[in-house]
């Protein structure tokens, strides 16, 4: 993002950007402890689910399995935050709603291309009830990249990453 003609990069430091620049609607929880929560989450989804939900779909064996494992531990944390919750800071789109969106329209492609089941509704219905009020969300909805696109980066990108593991 260019703001003021000054760059910003990085997705969790845009959406704090945008908190301190727009404060008429802010994205943090305004509790110091609060905020720090929502950070600690943000960080948590990238380590836990993002990084082994990426290796399970991107390898075979017993290291998509422990990959898996971690990303389904995740997912079973993240259950718990929702509970009860229309999204993570309560009624309205957030700082953590967003720094973790990509789990509500990428994650279920990731899924479908390496037999993952890393979020299976039934399991987890309220990450799957948040993935609905997301995605149906305005802002959201009429911004998301189309599926077949991503499916198409993704599967070619899976196509790379396996053949240069198979001539390793």
């Amino acid at each position: 993002m260019v703001h003021n003609g000054k760059v910003i990069c990085e997705s969790f430091v845009l959406l704090e950007y945008i908190d301190e620049t727009w404060k008429h609607r802010p994205l943090l929880p305004q509790d110091p402890y609060d905020r720090a929560t929502a950070r600690f989450w943000a960080l948590f989804v990238e380590e836990k689910l993002m990084k082994n939900a990426w290796i399970a779909i991107f390898s075979e064996g017993e290291e998509k399995e422990k990959a898996h494992k971690v990303a389904i531990e995740a997912v079973e944390r993240i259950e718990e935050q929702l509970k009860g919750k229309r999204f993570f800071g309560g009624d309205d789109i957030g700082y953590l709603d967003l720094a973790v969106g990509w789990v509500s329209h990428m994650l279920p492609v990731w899924d479908e291309m390496g037999s993952t089941n890393i979020l299976d509704p039934l399991r987890f219905p309220s990450t799957t009830s948040w993935i609905t009020n997301f995605l149906g969300h305005p802002l959201i909805r009429d911004n998301l990249p189309p599926r077949d696109r991503m499916w198409d980066y993704f599967h070619r990108k899976r196509e790379q990453i396996m053949a240069s593991r198979a001539s390793d």
